[in-house]
């Protein structure tokens, strides 16, 4: 991961509110702070750059007025802006943020994905004539490192990657694809055009990406590579899937929706300039 600021150690210490301790608040190292009282760690703050640039940080702390002193000490130590990410029903870690003066960036929704076709209605989807889906591992990692390259290029340069749902991952220096084995891809002719990205959690699989390259938008591919997707995953005996969608996408929420994903949540980015 790209150091997010030179390494050095930086203490803040301050009354802890509620009794007579001292808490102090110690970075320790480029993404690390804990925060201690009493000879005990009490809690502690991470950052994370994400592939796209952006800085994200997160605390862990039992009680507010922990949280909201680690997020002091974190704030004066790293640039702006900085983004951090909540489930909206946690309404208590929500106000500590804004307490820190960050406001709503975006919201993403969380879908449960039923993958029985009798469910779905993909059952008949097939590809558009002189396109196949290559399922999962099946493609070859040239050109579709290539295709995820212009997936990204188009994305950044229209509604920006930045509402694309993403894992805090390091990453080596331009690398996006970690690993092809999860990736099914449509192709057409000598080129890939489309695809969907799945990661086999414990709990159920996460669909993490499904995209289509621009001059192949609106020929029913995204939907194709779902069919395979999921009917895949209902033949392995996995009976529901999980899907994160940025709420101002409309095509990809109407996607879902229309194959009776239904919300079980929502996930709220927020950000301090």
């Amino acid at each position: 991961m790209n150091p997010v600021n030179p390494a050095h150690s930086t203490a803040h210490s301050t009354a802890n509110p509620g009794d007579d301790d001292t808490l102090v608040v110690t970075r320790i190292s480029d993404t690390q702070w804990h925060a201690v009282a009493d000879d005990r760690v009490v809690g502690h703050g991470d950052a994370a750059r994400r592939p796209d640039g952006r800085l994200f940080i997160s605390v862990d702390a039992w009680h507010a007025a922990v949280h909201d002193r680690i997020a002091a000490a974190m704030l004066t130590d790293l640039p702006t802006p900085l983004h951090t990410v909540v489930d909206e029903a946690d309404h208590d870690t929500k106000s500590a943020w804004e307490r820190a003066g960050f406001t709503v960036a975006r919201r993403e929704w969380g879908y449960c994905v039923p993958t029985d076709p009798q469910l779905t209605g993909l059952g008949p989807v097939r590809p558009p004539s002189g396109v196949s889906v290559l399922a999962a591992g099946e493609a070859e990692e040239g050109p579709l490192r290539a295709l995820d390259r212009v997936v990204r290029d188009e994305v950044e340069a229209t509604a920006g990657w930045r509402t694309m749902p993403a894992e805090v991952l390091p990453r080596p220096a331009g690398v996006t694809l970690l690993d092809p084995a999860k990736y099914a891809v449509a192709r057409e002719r000598d080129r890939y055009v489309g695809l969907v990205r799945v990661t086999p959690l414990p709990r159920r699989p996460r669909i993490g990406l499904i995209a289509v390259r621009a001059d192949s938008h609106r020929r029913g591919i995204a939907r194709a590579l779902l069919a395979h997707t999921l009917g895949a995953l209902h033949d392995r005996g996995t009976t529901t899937a999980w899907a994160e969608v940025d709420e101002s996408n409309t095509a990809a929420v109407a996607l879902f929706e229309g194959i009776g994903a239904r919300r079980e949540g929502s996930t709220l980015e927020l950000s301090r300039p």
